[in-house]
């Protein structure tokens, strides 16, 4: 019998702060919007005119200030974006070797000691720029996605929308993918972070697909993602390291994806 460590929740499936994923505080201010009209709903006899639940009496507007957790949340989100920006920059300018975090720090307007908060090595720094990419395209997936396409066409989609936003950023992205695979813990921890939440939101797209019947009920969707992923991550490995183009990276995965699902997707009945 497996051990208990095969069965438990992946952590990208738990709550990450926004220093751990990279999310923008963008999103903090649309969820924050949501729960400004949760207490409203649509009056059916009114002509659609928003009115307060039944019970539920309009709260005044307090004023109340953010809490200063939430405002250290959002300075240091704000201080990661200046630094992922300077790197960018200086990246470009004098290549990753001759860009040190002392000039990364100068272009951002800050003191070398507040970068050292944040990351401790440019590989890290690369990691987190990554996970950075994967969430817009996410996002971009989310705004696009139709649960009630088939299983197939939305894994291929996922990738789709990460290689289209990778290569868009190819100069930065390839280093980056290299930077994945340096060893050192605090890099190893980022992505080993970074994995968890690519594959946690592969397994999502699955469990659906298993829950409408795409897929064989017998699939493990834990292992099912863990192998789409690697088998992408090899593909991008590859094209990081000159082995593969873009479009031929681009090809592996389709491909990759595609036999798999051949495995993967449910056999038709015999009449």
């Amino acid at each position: 019998m497996a051990g208990p460590s095969c069965f438990r929740i992946p952590s990208a499936l738990r709550f990450r702060a926004p220093s751990k994923i990279g999310r923008s505080p963008q999103i903090y201010a649309i969820l924050f919007a949501q729960m400004q009209h949760h207490g409203t709903r649509r009056n059916p006899t009114s002509g659609g005119e928003p009115r307060p639940d039944s019970g539920a009496k309009p709260r005044p507007d307090t004023g109340a200030k953010p809490r200063p957790e939430d405002r250290r949340r959002l300075r240091g989100a704000r201080s990661r974006a200046r630094i992922r920006e300077a790197a960018r920059v200086l990246f470009k300018e004098r290549g990753f070797d001759a860009a040190t975090l002392r000039a990364i720090a100068a272009r951002a307007g800050m003191g070398a000691s507040s970068v050292y908060r944040h990351v401790q090595s440019k590989h890290e720094l690369l990691v987190l720029e990554l996970a950075e990419l994967q969430e817009e395209a996410w996002l971009d997936f989310r705004r696009q996605d139709n649960r009630s396409t088939a299983t197939l066409a939305r894994v291929q989609k996922f990738f789709q929308s990460q290689h289209e936003l990778l290569a868009r950023h190819s100069d930065l992205t390839v280093i980056a993918i290299r930077a994945t695979t340096y060893p050192d813990s605090r890099v190893s921890s980022r992505v080993l972070a970074l994995n968890d939440r690519t594959i946690g939101l592969l397994a999502e797209i699955l469990q659906s697909g298993r829950a409408r019947g795409d897929l064989d009920a017998r699939v493990d969707v834990l292992a099912a993602a863990r192998a789409l992923f690697h088998g992408a991550v090899g593909a991008r490995i590859s094209w990081a390291n000159g082995l593969l183009s873009e479009s031929a990276c681009r090809a592996a995965i389709e491909g990759t994806v595609e036999l798999l699902f051949r495995g993967l997707g449910r056999a038709p009945t015999s009449s």
